[in-house]
C-alpha cells in the first residue's frame, strides 16, 4: 500500500505559515490515523487551522 499526503500551502492560513501549518497538519493526522485501517480506499480531507480544506490523505494500492 501507499500512503499518500497531498496539501497545498499557498493560500489560506496554509500561505501566512506554511511550515506551522504543516507541522499541525502532521501532527494531527499522525495521531488520528489510528481510527482508520489503513486499506486501499481510506481517506479523508485535510483543514488548515482555520477549517478550510487544504489537501487531502489516501491510501492506495501499490
Amino acid at each position: 500500500m501507499k500512503f499518500v499526503l497531498e496539501v497545498t500551502v499557498d493560500e489560506g492560513a496554509s500561505a501566512q505559515d506554511p511550515v506551522g501549518e504543516l507541522s499541525r497538519i502532521l501532527r494531527y493526522w499522525g495521531g488520528n490515523l489510528k481510527h482508520y485501517a489503513l486499506e486501499a480506499g481510506d481517506g479523508s480531507a485535510v483543514y488548515d487551522s482555520a477549517h478550510q480544506e487544504v489537501g487531502q490523505w489516501r491510501v492506495i494500492a501499490s
